[in-house]
C-alpha cells in the first residue's frame, strides 16, 4: 500500500524559523514594499529582473498552445513559478522556504499591479518594444478604463501577502 508523502497535520509540525531568518524576511518584505510603493521605478532590481525573464519566457511557451492565449503567458509564468515553489515548501513543511516563496509571489503580484496600472498610459519600457499585455487583456475584457483601480488592487493584494508572510514567519520562529 502506498503511503502519502506528507500526511495532513496541524500547524505545529513546521520546524521553527530562527530569529535571524525572520528578521531577514522582514527586511526583504520592507524593501519590496518600499520599492513598489515609495520609489518612482517601483522595481526591485535583482528580483524583478529575474521575474521579467520568467514573464517573457511565458509568452512563447503559452503561445505554443494558443496564439490567442499567448498574451496571458507572461503573467501566468510570472505568478506560477513562485506558486510552484510555495507549494513545494508547503508540502515539505520547510518554514523559511515557504515564507520566502510567499514574499516572491507578493513581489510578483505588486509587479503585475504596476504593469496593469500602465495599460492606458503605456509609459513602461517593454521588452522588444512589443504590445502592452494588459492593454490587450483589459481591452478584451472591456475594463481598460479601470486599469489603475485594478492595478492598485493587485498591488494591495501583493502587500497583504507580504505582510502575511512576515507575520507567519514570526509566528513560527524559534523562541530561544
Amino acid at each position: 500500500m502506498n503511503q502519502p508523502i506528507h500526511q495532513e497535520t496541524d500547524d505545529n509540525d513546521w520546524p521553527p524559523i530562527s530569529t535571524g531568518v525572520a528578521i531577514a524576511l522582514t527586511l526583504f518584505a520592507a524593501w519590496i514594499a518600499w520599492q513598489h510603493f515609495l520609489t518612482a521605478d517601483a522595481w526591485v532590481f535583482i528580483v524583478d529582473n529575474a521575474n521579467l525573464a520568467l514573464h517573457e519566457a511565458g509568452h512563447p511557451i503559452v503561445g505554443l498552445l494558443s496564439s490567442r492565449l499567448m498574451v496571458y503567458g507572461g503573467t501566468i509564468f510570472q505568478l506560477l513559478f513562485p506558486m510552484v515553489f510555495a507549494h513545494y515548501f508547503l508540502r515539505e513543511r520547510q518554514s523559511s522556504g515557504w515564507a520566502a516563496s510567499l514574499l516572491w509571489l507578493a513581489d510578483n503580484l505588486m509587479n503585475v499591479g504596476r504593469y496593469m496600472k500602465d495599460a492606458r498610459a503605456g509609459e513602461l519600457p517593454l521588452v522588444g518594444g512589443g504590445d502592452h499585455d494588459w492593454t490587450e487583456i483589459f481591452s478584451r475584457w472591456g475594463v481598460l478604463a479601470h486599469d489603475i483601480r485594478i492595478g492598485n488592487g493587485m498591488k494591495i493584494l501583493g502587500l497583504a501577502l507580504a505582510v502575511y508572510a512576515v507575520w507567519w514567519a514570526w509566528q513560527h520562529r524559534n523562541h530561544d
